[in-house]
């Protein structure tokens, strides 16, 4: 037998290799395994209204029940300001946007423990089953934007609001609030397979960082000492963006905008990382 330059053997016929690196995106076998990764998005989908009375009609009301209580408790009661936005669709804008990051963060977060037993029969690229999550999730999504495209319309109509060139970057923003909620929850999940705690953690501090971003209150009734901090939260800046692009009220403030978009590139090459290396032991944790 007669080896190569670079010291393998030209004889054999399979060379075994790592399957990957714990850096990899290993793209190519997310791709070649689209048929699942459709499956799975169909099955996530489905099961959220299955053998329910109303359905998809669930996917309508929450935002509305809550934009209504919103409305009631903080437009009303409180009297928060809104920049002069029409209550309804401030408060529908921010709920609808933080609802598609929180199911996002908080599904993603159970990859491993709710897929334990799948993840033990059959190989396939675990990244799937969190990318499946965001798609179903950005479904979801879908059907709550067109409900809140009615009602912004009808404010349009009516002289209440109006869009701006800002309008471009909502496919963007849209990106960036998926790409945060993948991000964290993948971290989430692989530590969730040594601290099962966390799970509940997670869930109080979701209901905790809603108050920490400007879902029910403009960033302009922030006190200036404050405001940095809050810039700090990057779905700040995703926020606060679409506001401004379909009601030009408040401030297109560069800074967060640029912040969340490198805050998501950044957390989200962090997750990949942890997962990957969390994927190959986690079946002895769990």
């Amino acid at each position: 037998m007669q080896e190569s330059e670079a010291g393998v053997d030209d004889s054999w016929d399979l060379v075994i290799k790592p399957k990957k690196s714990w850096y990899s995106l290993d793209l190519k076998s997310i791709w070649n395994y689209r048929d699942l990764l459709v499956l799975f998005v169909r099955r996530d989908f489905v099961s959220v209204f299955k053998q329910t009375i109303l359905g998809p009609l669930w996917f309508v009301i929450q935002p509305l029940f809550t934009t209504l209580i919103y409305t009631i408790v903080f437009g009303n009661l409180a009297n928060l300001a809104t920049d002069g936005i029409p209550q309804p669709v401030f408060y529908l804008s921010g709920v609808i946007l933080w609802n598609y990051f929180s199911e996002c963060l908080m599904k993603t977060s159970e990859t491993f423990i709710v897929n334990q037993a799948l993840f033990g029969k059959v190989y396939f690229p675990r990244l799937i089953v969190p990318i499946s999550i965001v798609m179903s999730n950005f479904l979801k999504f879908g059907v709550q934007l067109i409900l809140f495209a009615i009602i912004y319309f009808y404010f349009t109509f009516n002289g209440g609001v109006s869009p701006n060139l800002y309008i471009l970057l909502l496919p963007v923003l849209v990106i960036i609030m998926a790409g945060l909620g993948l991000a964290l929850g993948l971290i989430v999940s692989s530590l969730t397979t040594k601290y099962k705690d966390l799970r509940f953690l997670v869930q109080f501090g979701v209901q905790l960082a809603m108050y920490a971003s400007p879902i029910v209150y403009p960033l302009s009734l922030v006190p200036d000492k404050y405001k940095m901090l809050l810039i700090l939260n990057p779905a700040t800046g995703v926020i606060e963006t679409f506001r401004f692009a379909l009601f030009s009220a408040g401030e297109f403030n560069l800074f967060a905008f640029s912040y969340s978009c490198f805050s998501m590139i950044a957390l989200l090459l962090i997750g990949i990382v942890i997962f990957n290396r969390m994927e190959k032991s986690f079946i002895d944790t769990v």
